[in-house]
């Protein structure tokens, strides 16, 4: 599974099965998941600490667009009180950013992966980009098989949609470099987990490389 995790994890994990292959299909889509400023401008609650991923995020975008390959953005905004939002509303105290009129512009997703005007946003209010929104019937109706996930964070909502991708008989690729956290250690874990049970994970010139007619 090429992790940073321990070697005898990673072993115990393979001689119990996990971690095996999933190809990357036909036709690709990237998807860039929240990546907004409420995780970028430094003494934002929501702050990470580290652009870096979104460089790379960037970087994955050019390709795909250069090479035709649909890309798809999420974004996170309720209503009023976040009536929309449910329990995961009222366990996230910070999710207070992304209530629609509340003058934040902390749901504004960042300039350098900012979408075309022919590229979908969607919406969401939980952690899945499936989650309650048209994601599944969009990528099924242009016979995308395979998605390529960037975007914040790895042990929210991008774990989160990769495990829905592949319910929902996407293969989900994590873009190694792509996706970020707040603290290494639960990305990590995340990137080890997702690359057992539920996605593949690349690396961001791999990636590139096979997005690039």
């Amino acid at each position: 599974m090429n992790s940073g995790m321990d070697s005898g994890i990673e072993d115990d994990y393979a001689a119990a099965g996990f971690g095996q292959s999933l190809d990357w299909g036909a036709r690709p889509a990237v998807l860039v998941i929240d990546m907004v400023r409420a995780y970028f401008q430094p003494g934002a609650e929501l702050y990470m600490g580290s652009r870096d991923c979104l460089d790379a995020a960037a970087r994955v975008v050019s390709a795909a667009r250069a090479a035709g390959v649909p890309v798809v953005h999420t974004r996170v905004a309720y209503g009023p009180g976040g009536v929309d939002g449910g329990l995961f509303f009222r366990k996230v105290g910070a999710l207070r950013h992304f209530v629609t009129g509340s003058g934040s512009d902390l749901g504004d997703i960042m300039p350098e992966v900012a979408p075309r005007l022919d590229e979908l946003v969607i919406t969401k209010q939980y952690a899945s980009a499936f989650f309650g929104t048209s994601l599944s019937a969009t990528l099924a109706s242009q016979g995308i098989d395979t998605l390529v996930l960037c975007g914040v964070s790895t042990s929210g909502c991008v774990r989160a949609t990769a495990v829905d991708a592949i319910s929902h008989g996407y293969v989900p690729i994590v873009v190694r470099q792509a996706v970020g956290d707040r603290d290494p250690g639960p990305h990590e874990a995340s990137l080890f987990d997702l690359a057992a049970k539920y996605a593949e994970v690349w690396d961001e010139a791999a990636v590139t490389k096979r997005l690039t007619p």
